[in-house]
C-alpha cells in the first residue's frame, strides 16, 4: 500500500482521483470528526489535507493548521477540535510543549480534545513522551490515508491507536516500575539532532535525509558536525556504533 508520501517524499495524496485511500474502507459513513493539523512542514499539511479533509469521501473537517506550539495553542482553543494530528517535533517547544498548554482541552469532560501524535520519528523516546504528555496514540507517517482516517475516528471514540511496533515501547515504560536512566550525553543533542542520528545510523545518505526531514543537505551537515561535536566522535561510523549501543536505531 502506499503511504502519505508521494514517490518524491512530498506530502501527496493516497490514491487521488483514482477512488482510493480513505474512500476505500467505506468505515466512516455516517460518521463526522473536526480535526486540526499541527506540522512544520507545509507540504506535509498540503497533501494530508487533500488525502483526508474532503468531508464528504471521510467524514473528516479539517477545521485548522498550524506550523508551531503558539499557533498550535491558539488555533485549537478557538476552534476546539475534536482530534488534533500533531506531530512531535515542533518550533518553540515540540509536541509535547502543546500537549502541556492544552491539558485543561484535554480533561474537559464535556468536550475533550483528543491528540494524535503523526510523527516521521518512530524513536521510543519520542512516542513516549508525548504518551506522558497525554496523546491517545502513535502513528507516523508511513501510514495510508485510509488508516489515518480510521485512527482519528479510533481516536475520537477515546480508544489507543498506534503504529504496530510502536505500542511495545508503551507497553514496556509503563509496565516498568523504574524510570529510565538519564543519558546525559544524549540529553546535549536537539530533537532534531536525534532525527538525524537516528537516520545516519540507519545507513541513510545526506540527501535522503534530508529529503526524509524536509531540510536541506547543508542544514543535515550542519546537524551531523554538531553530533559529531556534542558526542566527541570522529566519523559517521563511530556515530553508528555509539547509537547502536544504546539501542537508538
Amino acid at each position: 500500500m502506499s503511504d502519505v508520501y508521494g514517490a518524491s517524499g512530498s506530502a501527496v495524496p493516497d490514491g487521488s482521483g483514482t477512488g482510493g485511500g480513505a474512500e476505500a474502507s467505506g468505515a466512516t459513513a455516517g460518521r463526522h470528526v473536526r480535526v486540526v493539523l499541527v506540522d512544520d512542514h507545509r507540504m506535509f499539511r498540503t497533501g494530508v489535507q487533500a488525502e483526508i479533509g474532503q468531508t464528504e469521501r471521510t467524514g473528516v473537517e479539517v477545521v485548522g493548521e498550524a506550523a508551531d506550539v503558539d499557533q498550535a495553542v491558539s488555533v485549537i482553543t478557538a476552534s476546539r477540535p475534536e482530534v488534533v494530528l500533531l506531530d512531535v517535533h515542533l518550533p518553540g517547544g515540540g509536541g509535547v510543549e502543546v500537549l502541556r498548554r492544552c491539558a485543561a482541552l484535554m480533561g474537559d469532560p464535556e468536550q475533550p480534545v483528543r491528540f494524535l501524535a503523526l510523527s516521521v520519528s518512530d524513536a521510543a523516546e519520542d512516542v513516549i513522551g508525548v504518551i506522558r504528555g497525554g496523546a491517545r496514540g502513535y502513528v507516523t507517517k508511513t501510514i495510508t490515508g485510509s488508516d489515518l482516517v480510521d485512527s482519528i475516528f479510533r481516536v475520537q471514540e477515546g480508544d489507543a491507536v498506534f503504529s504496530p511496533r510502536l505500542a511495545g515501547f508503551v507497553l514496556d515504560a509503563f509496565a516498568s516500575t523504574d524510570a529510565p536512566p538519564v543519558d546525559e550525553d544524549l540529553d546535549r543533542l536537539t530533537q532534531r539532532e536525534r532525527e538525524v542520528l537516528r537516520l545516519i545510523a540507519r545507513g541513510y545518505a545526506y540527501k535522503e535525509i534530508a529529503k526524509q526531514l524536509y531540510i536541506s543537505v547543508k542544514t543535515v551537515e550542519s546537524h551531523v558536525s554538531a553530533v559529531l561535536r556534542k558526542l566527541q566522535l570522529s566519523n559517521r561510523h563511530e556515530l553508528t556504533r555509539w547509537a547502536t549501543a544504546r539501542r537508538l536505531v
